[in-house]
C-alpha cells in the first residue's frame, strides 16, 4: 500500500507582490513546508510506503497515481484554495483523498465537499485508523481524536523527506516543534481551536532529535511557532533545560531565531537570557500586532504602550539578541497615520530586519467570528488570506489605503537599509 502526502503551493508576501522584491533584501522567498506531514509520515506503519510531493517544487503527479492507494493533502488557509483544487484533480483521476491541517480543521464541511475524508484536530491520533479503513475499504468521511496527542508518544517526523531548493526556492531553515497546544487566547491565532488550549511540551530528547536531524542536512533551527513557553513557568523550565543542552555540546546548535513577543521580553527573566546567548541563540522572530503592546503602541494615542514598546526593544539589543520586527496593520484601532509611526518607532529603536503583514482573520479565530458577525469579510478566496492582501473590511480606512500602507512599510522600511544585502545568508534571515 502507497500513501502520498501532498503539500499545495501558496502566495507568501513576494508572490502576492512581486514588486517587493526590488525593495526587500532578501534571497529566500520559499518558506519551509510544515512539521504536520513529516509527523504524520513517521507516525506511518511499514507496510506503508511514503512518499511526499512538495507542489512548490515538484509535479504533483496527478499523471502517476497507478500505484498510490490514498492521497493526503495537509492544508492551511493560505493553500486551502490549491489544496481544494489538488483533491478535486485527485479524485477525478480515481483516488481516495484525506484532507487535514487547521483549514479542514476550522471548516470541515467546507473540506468535506472536496475529499473523501477529512481529519479534524490532530492527526497524529487518528492516521492509523485512517490507515486501516483505506484497506478495509472503509474510510470514513470525517476522524477526529478521542484526546490530545501525547507529545511522547510522537516520533522524530520524516524531515528527510522535505525536498531541497535551489537559489531563492531554498529555505534558510525550518521549524522545530517543543510543543502542542497553547493557553493564550490571542484573536488572531488559529492555535488554541485547532491544538487545544493545554500546552503539552515535547520531551527534551525529542527536541534535540529534531535539531540535530536538521544539522545532518545542513539545516538551520526554528522555534517559531509555539513560543508560550516565556509565559508558561513550568514550560520556561523545560525551555531552559533545553537551551542548558544546547550550550553543553561541543559543537553548537545552528538556531536561525526564536519566537517571541515585547510582553515576553519584558517578562523574561536575565538568566534565561544568558541561556539563550550561550545555546547560539542571536536572533528574535518578535512578533507584533497580537499584544496589548503592539495592538496600541502605534495608534498615536497610547504613549505607555509606546514607551514599553521601545523598552522591549532596547532589551533585547541589551541582551544581545537582534529583534528581527514583525509588525502587524489592519487592527480596529489603526489609523492612516499607523504607518508612519511604525516606520518611526522602527527607525528610532534601531531596528534592523523587519517584515510587514496585514491583520488577516483565519477561519476559527477570534478575530474571524468577529469580522463575519459584523459582515466585514470581503471575499472567501483563501489564496488571498496570506497576511499580504486586504480580505476585511477595515474600521478606519478603505481596503485600498489599507494594501497601499502595508506596501508603503516594506518600501519605507528597507529604502535605507540596502546595506543589508550584503550580509551574509544566516546574519539576514529576512522572509517573505
Amino acid at each position: 500500500m502507497k500513501v502520498r502526502f501532498v503539500y499545495p503551493r501558496f502566495e507568501r508576501h513576494a508572490e502576492s507582490h512581486p514588486e517587493l522584491r526590488e525593495h526587500v533584501p532578501c534571497e529566500e522567498y520559499l518558506g519551509p513546508p510544515s512539521l504536520g506531514i513529516a509527523y504524520l509520515a513517521a507516525s506511518t506503519p511499514p507496510d506503508w510506503e511514503v512518499e511526499m510531493r512538495d507542489d512548490r517544487l515538484q509535479d504533483v503527479g496527478l499523471d502517476d497515481v497507478d500505484d498510490v492507494d490514498l492521497v493526503a493533502i495537509s492544508t492551511f488557509t493560505a493553500s486551502a484554495k490549491r489544496a481544494l483544487a489538488l483533491a478535486d484533480a485527485f479524485r477525478a483521476v480515481g483516488k481516495k483523498v484525506v484532507l487535514g491541517g487547521i483549514f479542514p480543521t476550522m471548516l470541515p464541511d467546507v473540506a468535506a465537499r472536496h475529499a473523501d475524508s477529512v481529519v479534524v484536530g490532530e492527526g497524529e491520533g487518528v492516521w492509523p485508523s485512517i490507515l486501516r479503513d483505506v484497506k478495509a475499504g472503509n474510510l470514513q468521511p470525517r476522524y477526529r481524536a478521542s484526546a490530545p496527542v501525547d507529545p511522547a508518544s510522537l516520533p522524530l517526523p520524516r524531515t528527510d523527506l522535505y525536498v531541497d531548493g535551489a537559489g531563492d526556492r531554498a529555505p534558510d531553515d525550518y521549524p522545530v516543534q517543543t510543543s502542542r497546544g497553547c493557553q493564550l487566547s490571542c484573536f488572531a491565532c488559529a492555535i488554541p481551536a485547532s491544538m487545544g488550549p493545554m500546552l503539552r511540551p515535547l520531551p527534551l530528547d525529542h527536541i534535540l532529535g529534531q535539531i540535530d536531524q536538521l544539522a545532518a542536512r545542513g539545516r538551520l533551527a526554528s522555534f517559531t511557532e509555539d513560543t508560550s513557553f516565556f509565559l508558561h513557568s513550568m514550560a520556561r523550565a523545560r525551555f531552559a533545560e533545553l537551551l542548558d543542552a544546547l550550550a553543553e555540546r561541543e559543537v553548537p546548535a545552528r538556531i536561525s531565531y526564536i519566537g517571541i513577543s515585547m510582553p515576553m521580553i519584558l517578562a523574561t527573566p536575565d538568566h534565561l537570557f544568558e541561556r539563550m546567548r550561550k545555546a547560539g541563540v542571536k536572533m528574535f522572530y518578535l512578533v507584533g500586532g497580537f499584544d496589548p503592546i503592539t495592538r496600541k503602541a502605534f495608534t498615536g494615542r497610547e504613549p505607555k504602550a509606546l514607551e514599553r514598546a521601545f523598552n522591549s526593544i532596547r532589551r533585547a539589543f541589551d541582551q544581545g539578541i537582534e529583534p528581527y520586527t514583525s509588525f502587524l496593520v489592519g487592527h480596529d484601532e489603526d489609523d492612516e497615520g499607523t504607518f508612519d509611526r511604525m516606520i518611526e518607532f522602527a527607525d528610532r529603536a534601531g531596528i534592523r530586519k523587519a517584515e510587514f503583514a496585514i491583520l488577516t482573520p483565519y477561519p476559527g479565530t477570534p478575530v474571524w467570528h468577529a469580522l463575519e458577525a459584523e459582515g466585514r469579510l470581503l471575499h472567501h478566496d483563501w489564496s488571498k488570506y496570506n497576511d499580504a492582501n486586504v480580505v476585511f473590511q477595515p474600521k478606519q480606512m478603505s481596503p485600498d489605503r489599507l494594501q497601499e500602507g502595508y506596501l508603503h512599510l516594506w518600501r519605507e522600511f528597507y529604502r535605507p537599509r540596502q546595506s543589508l544585502r550584503g550580509l551574509d545568508r544566516e546574519e539576514r534571515t529576512i522572509q517573505f
